[in-house]
């Protein structure tokens, strides 16, 4: 018979608490993993500067998530090499879901097919969340330019010898459809690359470039405002709020029905059920109809989806860019 009870008694009772200890140890590491994530500000790239269609979507819907998930979603504007610059700095930044970016269709669907050390590895070296939006291009010129549709532009084109257009860099789709464009008009045309829409616009007013493909949502106002005139949108079917602008095939100019498109990405590795929630989260804002209207107005499409289709988007769409890069000169 144990002749010390009182030990015994005291050995149960450490243990007990030894138990509620490591239950309380347990439960703090469960409380700070991905069951609340974000538990502090979250950094979201914009690959192109201020001002542009990606700038402006990806603010609205940061500005919709800090509201459904009580953390900042601080924008961070860092532009060049094509898009290429903001996505590498995702790519390299932890895998913990605090930087996302705003990674377009020529992240996930063009770059693979062009020769440039800048381009991520839309498989490896980052992971899709959501689609964000889509919208279409707009061949628009400034009000100057005596030419109220695609066949009127392109006979005054071919007067004036060689002429300019912007784009967001080499191989965007600002940079493929307008080259696609001249070599099927027979259009001497002069690639001049910028940054983004916010450095493409002021040379269109200042007379340094003619034209341009570029996303809708980036010359809304100048519209509006009379200072550049939409000839056409790529896509299948006329945009809401300019029904009277025809589409690039009906304007006699087939094969330009890709719209552009953007989606959350992170860096490959970040737990899935951080990319879950941050999924989640975005198809409730994309069904929001004051999100919708928003966007509606800029000439975008609000969207969401699954990290599993933005995958298949971009693998069903890089066959048709493949062919186009080719044909702009730019394959690898």
């Amino acid at each position: 018979m144990d002749s010390k009870p009182w030990m015994t008694r005291r050995a149960v009772a450490a243990g007990c608490l030894a138990l509620g200890a490591a239950g309380i140890v347990a439960a703090t590491v469960r409380a700070s993993g991905p069951t609340v994530w974000p538990d502090r500000p979250v950094r979201v790239i914009v690959p192109y500067p201020a001002g542009g269609s990606v700038d402006l979507l990806t603010r609205i819907v940061a500005e919709r998530l800090e509201r459904r998930l009580g953390q900042s979603f601080v924008i961070e504007n860092k532009p060049g090499a094509a898009g290429n610059i903001g996505v590498a700095a995702m790519v390299a930044s932890r895998p913990d879901g605090y930087t996302l970016a705003a990674a377009t269709v020529g992240h996930f669907a063009i770059n693979p097919f062009i020769d440039t050390q800048a381009a991520a590895d839309p498989e490896r070296d980052f992971a899709p969340v959501s689609l964000i939006y889509e919208l279409p291009n707009a061949l628009v010129v400034p009000s100057r330019v005596p030419a109220t549709t695609v066949a009127e532009f392109v006979a005054w084109a071919k007067g004036q010898g060689r002429l300019a257009f912007g784009s967001s860099g080499v191989g965007t789709s600002t940079h493929l459809f307008p080259t696609l464009f001249a070599a099927r008009t027979g259009l001497d045309a002069a690639h001049v690359p910028f940054r983004g829409a916010a450095q493409t616009i002021p040379a269109m007013l200042s007379g340094d470039v003619a034209f341009a493909i570029d996303n809708l949502t980036s010359y809304m106002s100048y519209i509006e405002s009379g200072q550049i005139r939409p000839l056409a949108l790529t896509g299948t079917q006329r945009w809401p709020t300019l029904p009277e602008v025809p589409t690039m095939a009906e304007a006699g100019m087939p094969d330009f029905d890709m719209t552009s498109w953007a989606a959350f990405a992170v860096p490959a590795g970040t737990p899935r059920a951080i990319v879950d929630r941050l999924a989640a989260t975005l198809a409730d804002i994309a069904a929001d109809p004051t999100v919708r209207q928003r966007f509606a107005i800029v000439g975008a499409r609000a969207l969401s989806s699954t990290p599993e289709q933005v995958a298949a988007r971009a693998a069903r769409e890089r066959p048709i860019w493949k062919e186009t890069v080719r044909i702009a000169g730019l394959t690898s």
